[in-house]
């Protein structure tokens, strides 16, 4: 049997007390029927009853389990690399506050649904940088999170093979044999616009090296302004530049390695289903534990308990007669 609950000093102290000042009232109640040449036997039987059912209720206070089963609980792990698109058309205003904000928010909730997984960010436009290697830490991957700002990457364009070939090389980097055996995954953030054009083969080595690649378009086919000081950014006419969600380049690369795409807008949220496809692929299992399943029963104890005190309120003995 397990106790849900464990007593503090004052739950001793309570306990004492009600004990002390008991056995005061039944030595006070002896003394009084020697003195009176009355039976105690009534006391005797009050005293043992009354210690039975205050007995069940320390019991049914401590919380009493049993009755469990053991379950084998397993932990399994991925190892997922995050890029995020920071190119200044990610400052789009077509999605509130903008896309980059957007996706902020969104990275953070699905962080939270990944228990055993180690998690990297990859943060590019025309270049890519590691902004977090792969790490179990939660917290520390939300501070860097909560820090992405376009304003973190050289101006250019997009690349979206800079990135994908900097998350390979950390997929397949022969150094860290600690979970080698790890599933792999990349996922993709951005509005889809790239100025790349090489992409096939490095697709091909991260397909052919177990690597799964999920993309997920952010922004409107309608297009948005990008901000540029207190105006908009403008083209070589002198018109306002107005950027829109390209999701062909994005579900282009998913159907070479053959992963899924995603997207977010004001109408269109697909994160819940892109957190369901990364839990049901299968990771390396990380730890077993055997967990033995218990259910607090204090009521069988409290309910035996009132019965007695119900008893014990009908049945009236008297030890002093007078």
């Amino acid at each position: 049997m397990n106790w849900y609950y464990t007593p503090g000093w004052w739950e001793y102290i309570c306990i004492g007390l009600f004990t002390g000042l008991y056995l005061l009232y039944v030595f006070r109640v002896v003394y009084l029927a020697r003195m009176l040449q009355s039976s105690i036997q009534p006391l005797i039987a009050k005293f043992i009853l009354r210690s039975f059912y205050f007995g069940l209720l320390v019991i049914a206070l401590l919380g009493p389990s049993f009755g469990g089963l053991k379950k084998e609980v397993k932990a399994m792990g991925k190892d997922i690399y995050i890029l995020v698109d920071l190119s200044q058309s990610m400052n789009a205003n077509d999605m509130a506050p903008t896309r980059l904000e957007r996706v902020k928010f969104e990275i953070e909730k699905f962080v939270h649904t990944l228990h055993t997984d180690r998690i990297g960010l990859i943060i590019f436009a025309e270049e890519a940088f590691v902004q977090c290697p792969l790490t179990f830490d939660k917290n520390t991957l939300l501070l860097f999170i909560e820090t992405l700002k376009t304003g973190l990457m050289p101006t250019g364009s997009t690349n979206f093979e800079a990135a994908l070939q900097l998350a390979f090389e950390k997929h397949t980097d022969t150094t860290n044999t600690s979970l080698s055996n790890q599933a792999k995954i990349i996922l993709l953030f951005s509005d889809g616009e790239d100025f790349g054009d090489r992409h096939v083969t490095l697709l091909r080595q991260i397909s052919n090296a177990g690597i799964r690649l999920f993309t997920v378009g952010v922004g409107t086919t309608t297009g948005g302004k990008i901000p540029s000081g207190k105006s908009f950014k403008k083209d070589n006419d002198g018109k306002e530049v107005i950027t829109i969600l390209q999701r062909e380049h994005l579900l282009r690369m998913t159907e070479r390695n053959g992963g899924n795409y995603y997207e977010i807008n004001n109408t269109e949220d697909n994160m819940a289903e892109l957190a369901q496809a990364i839990q049901n692929i299968e990771g390396q299992l990380l730890d077993t534990k055997d967990i033995e399943a218990t259910a607090n029963k204090y009521y069988y104890f409290l309910l035996v308990a009132l019965l007695c005190m119900i008893v014990d309120i009908v049945i009236v003995s008297r030890t002093i007669h007078l």
